[in-house]
């Protein structure tokens, strides 16, 4: 049972960051492969300042999207510089520069070693010790964050992106500010990659730059084009057979000096079925954009 309830947590965690980079990739067209930077920044953020400095969770949680957010900001500033492929490369050597500091800046994030002794989260004084109330906390921040980007994405600065993602220089010709909305869009979608970061940091007691890699970013942005590209409920379903299906291969009865690459080759496998199945992601009709056209 403690099993299962782990990996529905693990689960919500990348419903949050597939949900967050939808924001930025389906609906800005801004492809970015620094989405596990933004998820480590509100991690390392969150462990540093109640480690060391004894916050608690409800401090550490708007602080690491503040800083999540300043940095996205200033990564938005030189990445949009570019267009289209080259935005992806840059946002891929960000990706490498923010792996480099978790790993070697020691005297801020302990380097390799990682930083042990992350407090449980408590709030008013009921501390999250137990999955089961963990998974709880979990589900209710999952929730707010889509019904936040939901509303974001039908107010009018969701419109704008929408428009400027279907023809960029028509909405410039409107008067739309394009290249702030793009900025905005950014740092909204990195300061909601912290919250699983805190959450992540908080539940596993200990974080090293591992967690935080470029692979981590590929497979994130992995699910929203599986999920498809705008759509929530779509990344949620995405997110919850791409964590599922390797743990469930791990019960597959397989010769054991096999069992590890076979596992490999059917999850491979999988997912190129998926995208042939569901090319345009898991649901296609009535998805948040279309009902703003």
């Amino acid at each position: 049972m403690e099993y299962i309830l782990h990996i529905f947590i693990m689960v919500l965690f990348y419903v949050m960051l597939s949900q967050s980079i939808s924001l930025t990739a389906g609906y800005s067209s801004l492809i970015s492969l620094a989405h596990a930077g933004f998820y480590g920044i509100g991690a390392y953020t969150s462990a540093i300042f109640s480690v060391n400095f004894g916050f608690p969770f409800l401090a550490t949680l708007p602080l690491a999207m503040l800083v999540s957010g300043i940095i996205a900001v200033f990564v938005s500033f030189i990445a949009l510089r570019t267009v289209d492929d080259y935005f992806i490369i840059i946002t891929l050597g960000i990706q490498v520069v923010a792996f480099s500091i978790m790993n070697n800046w020691m005297d801020l994030t302990n380097g390799p070693m990682g930083i042990p002794g992350i407090p449980v989260i408590s709030i008013l004084d009921f501390s999250f010790t137990s999955k089961i109330s963990f998974l709880l906390l979990t589900l209710i921040l999952t929730a707010i964050v889509f019904l936040l980007l939901r509303n974001i994405i039908k107010s009018p600065f969701g419109r704008i992106l929408i428009a400027l993602s279907e023809d960029e220089i028509f909405t410039k010709s409107l008067g739309k500010k394009v290249y702030q909305a793009k900025i905005a869009s950014f740092a909204i979608g990195g300061m909601f990659a912290a919250i699983p970061g805190v959450l992540y940091a908080h539940y596993i007691t200990y974080i090293d730059p591992t967690s935080f890699t470029i692979d981590e970013s590929i497979f994130i942005l992995s699910i929203v084009i599986i999920g498809g590209m705008r759509n929530l409920w779509g990344s949620a379903i995405a997110a919850a057979l791409l964590v599922i299906l390797p743990e469930a291969l791990r019960f597959i009865g397989m010769p054991s000096n096999i069992a590890a690459n076979m596992r490999q080759i059917i999850y491979g496998l999988a997912l190129v079925i998926m995208m042939f199945k569901y090319s345009k992601g898991f649901i296609t009709k009535g998805y948040v954009g279309q009902e703003n056209k």
